[in-house]
């Protein structure tokens, strides 16, 4: 009786596999075409910002000539120019990472099928929106800058949001309010070249969190305190580790390859990333233990919830 149930509550949809690959098709030649107009613009003037800075910081250590306001000024002027002219083809490789994951959500929609929306999905919906905006708020509001050359990585409090959202929501719908925040973050700042990578990364993050959680320990269903901390514990440790190695070594090839960044700044972001990824981390399975473990019961007892 319990699978022909479970068969009559799915039913497949092609609708989210067509809207994922038109995206995809989208996403990539608008990529494509703001690589090779606005972002090759934005690398030239890149190098124009490259001596600006340096101008300003002799003329500030007494080894140069010149105004520090107006090259503050023009330093301001060119960031901005610059960043305004990153922008469309992190829209474009950001599109794309998202058609992406529609795709192959449309994929197991068509072939697996989907469940009907219930009462559990829209508390999973809205807590998904919640913990993406906590996740917006805490990159976005505390963090701290480390420039590096014409780029720079930051320490920040958005990681904790992003696993506890997994702990919560389970990988998928937490990995997905993670990228989400998190990438919207990226967006609005001077981040917005890493959007793209910070959708993949937030996301994987999430789904590893997620499996470790609710997929090995069942999490959800466990009574024994002291078995949920252990579980939640070691889920937020193996989300985390895996950024640790991962954002530095992917964020290497990344701003290599499809950023076309000078080899020896990304070699020296993804060694500082290491450092501050490491640090994030360590605050994040801390953070993220601890208020898991304290929402936990009251979500529970006022029905709030929602097991993934």
């Amino acid at each position: 009786m319990s699978d022909n149930k479970n068969k009559m509550e799915k039913k497949k949809s092609y609708s989210l596999l067509i809207i994922g690959a038109v995206l995809l098709i989208a996403g990539i030649i608008f990529a494509v075409y703001a690589y090779n107009t606005s972002y090759q613009a934005s690398t030239s003037l890149g190098k124009q910002l490259s001596e600006a800075k340096d101008q300003l910081s002799a003329v500030k250590e007494g080894a140069g000539e010149g105004d520090p306001e107006a090259l503050e000024a023009e330093v301001a002027r060119l960031s901005e120019e610059k960043l305004s002219l990153e922008r469309p083809y992190s829209y474009g490789l950001t599109l794309v990472f998202f058609a992406v994951l529609l795709t192959v959500k449309g994929i197991c929609n068509a072939v697996i099928g989907m469940r009907r929306s219930g009462k559990a999905d829209i508390k999973r919906l809205t807590q998904a929106g919640l913990l993406a905006a906590l996740c917006y708020i805490g990159f976005a509001f505390f963090k701290i800058d480390i420039p590096i050359g014409p780029e720079k990585t930051a320490f920040h409090f958005g990681n904790v949001f992003c696993v506890l959202a997994a702990l919560l929501l389970g990988g998928y719908w937490g990995g997905l309010a993670g990228a989400v925040g998190m990438t919207i973050g990226d967006l609005t700042t001077s981040y917005v070249t890493s959007a793209p990578k910070t959708f993949f990364l937030k996301l994987c993050i999430g789904l590893i969190t997620g499996l470790v959680a609710h997929k090995i320990f069942h999490i959800s269903d466990a009574h024994d305190p002291k078995k949920v901390t252990a579980a939640t514990i070691a889920a937020c440790f193996c989300g985390m580790a895996f950024n640790v190695v991962a954002d530095p070594v992917v964020g290497y090839f990344y701003k290599t390859y499809l950023l076309g960044v000078p080899q020896d700044i990304s070699a020296a972001l993804a060694k500082i990333a290491t450092l501050t990824t490491g640090v994030n981390a360590v605050v994040a399975v801390i953070a993220a233990s601890i208020i898991y473990l304290g929402l936990r019961p009251a979500l529970k007892k006022s029905g709030l919830f929602v097991e993934p």
